[in-house]
């Protein structure tokens, strides 16, 4: 599978979030962009700084247009317990399988650990930016921040 670039119009998809409910990309076109990142693993000291980063920032993210959606393969069970200890109230959706990260091509290198990339999507469902970086979680939040700021003026 290709990967999506920006410019791209970003896969269709329904996965349930950590309560259960099922979020899809189609709730969010035409009313607000939508900041996805994908992560390896709940709990890992990466991805709980880089969901821990995405939350502190959720405030002002939401004020440039945006709702923030993280996912990985994780169990709803694993991501409730997850978004608690990061005190994330964004969702975070389960890849069970990985289908959907497959379908946006944010695989790993080397096949060994799934990759963390962010995808900035806009109001009509066009990809605006893409992040990749395994080893700097952080900066997913700065980039995200910068491509929501370009959007809006």
């Amino acid at each position: 599978m290709a990967k999506v670039k920006e410019g791209d119009k970003a896969p269709a998809f329904v996965l349930p979030r950590q309560d259960g409910k099922q979020v899809s990309l189609s709730d969010f076109a035409g009313k607000q962009s939508v900041v996805l990142y994908f992560y390896p693993k709940d709990f890992t000291m990466g991805c709980t700084a880089e969901t821990k980063a995405f939350g502190a920032n959720l405030e002002e993210l939401r004020g440039l247009g945006a709702e923030v959606i993280g996912v990985s393969s994780d169990s709803t069970q694993s991501h409730r317990e997850f978004a608690d200890a990061c005190g994330a109230s964004f969702p975070i959706l389960s890849d069970d399988g990985g289908r959907v990260r497959e379908l946006y091509g944010a695989t790993g290198s080397l096949g060994l650990i799934p990759g963390r990339v962010t995808f900035v999507i806009d109001k009509e469902g066009i990809v605006r930016r893409v992040f990749s970086s395994q080893l700097n979680p952080k900066k997913h939040v700065e980039e995200a921040r910068e491509a929501l700021r370009e959007l809006s003026g």
